[in-house]
């Protein structure tokens, strides 16, 4: 006889990084969910090497931002960029980056960017979702199939060592397994954008002896040059032995990884190649993000570059964007239109993150070649115009969620001109995060947020209409009275309401004469079409 299906809030299908921020983030909301991942859960290869100064702030909010900093790198070493033929060979041009000891703290955010690979990121994560009640964490399971049935995704999931099958039915299914994941194709999303950029080869390797083969020192990136142009970069992975070379276009008949190597570092250097995969460097995002009850976030979502950091970026962004409103949905409070405000939010700073990382990409690839120019003209051309290229701390912080149908622009509602893009940070407005500041018990602000919507008070006047509004409908709001004139100075308003993604769904100088309308809003429960009148 058949058994009944298990039950659970929340299935999540790929428990990479964007995965366990998922449930991370449900754990928290106290959301049940089940995260399940057909692989044993063993991180091989470091396919990402930073987690960004965004992604901080969230570990900071679940309580691992010291074990993720403390991991593996050192806090001494500098992260310069290094432009040169080979590591023995000549140094054509370099960007100083000082090491974390010496940066001290940054001015936008209570953490910095930190050099984590995933080889230990993912399981720093996993531990802490783990530890989380109601969150189950299943390797070597397979979903294999779902549909939507009676108001639920019934799936059917396969335990990949026994072959045994089990249905689950979730009140939502969230895809977060990856480019070659199962789910977005099972629902018939197509991806678009300009497909397949290069061709390019990552070789993880063993070697304690390459630092001590060469004269230029630690660096965050050693960038190849030779008479084709700018074709590897090289970052040391734990900042002792093992390192990534990445040659960026393999163009032609494949080579041998000892062969990139020994180009590379200009000879021989003794060294145990761990693993060699050749991969597809791509452009496209998903043409949309939801069908029904199923939702897709990460590398399922979108595919980029991995040039300036912004893939696990964006999607554990993603993750966190998605985890309340699902978790307010099920609580009750969340109105019908919130769960669409995610792809209408998200998508858009998809399509400029991944343009973004193409651009960068080839920025770097097209740097010309000595085989042209003279090593003195090249290095030039990179000080004129790649010195330290990346994307920096402002575009992946500064991302916007506007036009949002959750967020009220009163700022657009009076007429004004249009404001810049969707990673301009400026301003305090509707749909930005939230700014950092440091309160005077030595907390920062964004530690306020994460739990429900936050009321920032800078102004002494009762909110009493407001907390009845969201009393009313069950939406959680806590109430902060902030007596600092100089963070009052920062955020420029008198009344800032902060969803719990940390984003700003409202300010203003005065309540609302409707504080009933604008927590319905804020929860979802004004339709996009009505929300643009």
């Amino acid at each position: 006889m058949a058994q009944a299906p298990s039950r659970t809030s929340v299935l999540i299908a790929g428990a990479g990084p964007v995965g366990l921020a998922l449930a991370a983030e449900l754990g928290r909301f106290g959301v049940p969910c089940v995260l399940v991942e057909k692989r044993d859960g063993a991180v091989r290869v470091p396919k990402m090497s930073q987690v960004s100064l965004r992604n901080m702030e969230f570990c900071r909010r679940w309580g691992i931002a010291d074990a993720v900093r403390n991991a593996v790198w050192s806090e001494n070493h500098p992260l310069d960029f290094v432009y040169l033929t080979s590591l023995r060979g000549r140094e054509l041009a370099r960007h100083a980056v000082p090491s974390y000891a010496a940066r001290g703290r940054p001015d936008l955010s209570p953490e910095g960017a930190c050099h984590c690979p995933q080889i230990y990121f993912d399981p720093i994560l996993a531990r802490h979702v783990r530890g989380l009640p109601g969150v189950a964490l299943r390797y070597d399971t397979v979903l294999s199939s779902f549909e939507e049935i009676d108001g639920a995704v019934r799936a059917t999931l396969v335990d990949s060592r026994s072959g045994r099958e089990e249905t689950v039915d979730a009140d939502f299914l969230v895809g977060c397994d990856g480019t070659a994941g199962m789910v977005r194709d099972a629902l018939g999303i197509a991806l678009a954008g300009e497909g397949i950029v290069a061709d390019s080869v990552n070789i993880f390797f063993r070697s304690p002896e390459l630092p001590s083969c060469h004269d230029k020192g630690w660096a965050r990136f050693y960038r190849s040059i030779d008479a084709t142009g700018c074709w590897s970069e090289l970052i040391p992975i734990d900042g002792r032995e093992l390192w990534r070379l990445t040659v960026f276009d393999e163009k032609g008949p494949a080579c041998a990884a000892a062969d990139y190597l020994d180009r590379m570092a200009g000879g021989n250097v003794p060294r145990e190649i761990i693993s060699v995969s050749r991969w597809e460097r791509r452009d496209c995002v998903a043409t949309s993000y939801r069908h029904g009850r199923v939702f897709i976030a990460g590398d399922a979502a979108h595919q980029c570059s991995p040039t300036g950091g912004l893939g696990m970026h964006m999607g554990v962004e993603e993750a966190v964007n998605l985890a309340w409103k699902l978790a307010a949905v099920l609580a009750g409070w969340g109105g019908e239109g919130l769960l669409d405000s995610y792809e209408t939010e998200r998508r858009p700073v998809a399509l400029a993150y991944v343009a973004m990382s193409t651009t960068a990409f080839r920025a770097i690839a097209e740097i010309p070649g000595l085989a042209r120019e003279s090593e003195a003209a090249v290095g030039a051309y990179i000080g004129a115009r790649l010195r330290g290229f990346s994307v920096g701390d402002e575009a992946k912080i500064g991302y916007d969620y506007q036009p949002s149908p959750i967020c009220t622009d009163a700022a657009r509602a009076e007429g004004a001109p249009p404001r810049p893009g969707p990673l301009r940070p400026g301003p305090l407005r509707p749909g930005l995060r939230a700014p950092h500041a440091w309160l005077a018990d030595g907390r920062s602000i964004l530690d306020l947020f994460g739990r429900g919507f936050v009321l920032l008070r800078f102004a002494d006047e009762p909110a009493s209409a407001m907390l009845a509004a969201a009393r009313s409908r069950g939406v959680p709001l806590i109430d902060a009275f902030i007596a600092e004139d100089r963070i009052a100075s920062q955020y420029g308003a008198r009344f800032v309401l902060v969803r719990p993604d940390g984003h700003v769904a409202w300010f203003g100088d005065s309540f609302p004469a409707d504080a009933g309308a604008l927590v319905d809003r804020a929860r979802g429960a004004v339709s996009a079409l009505s929300a643009r009148h």
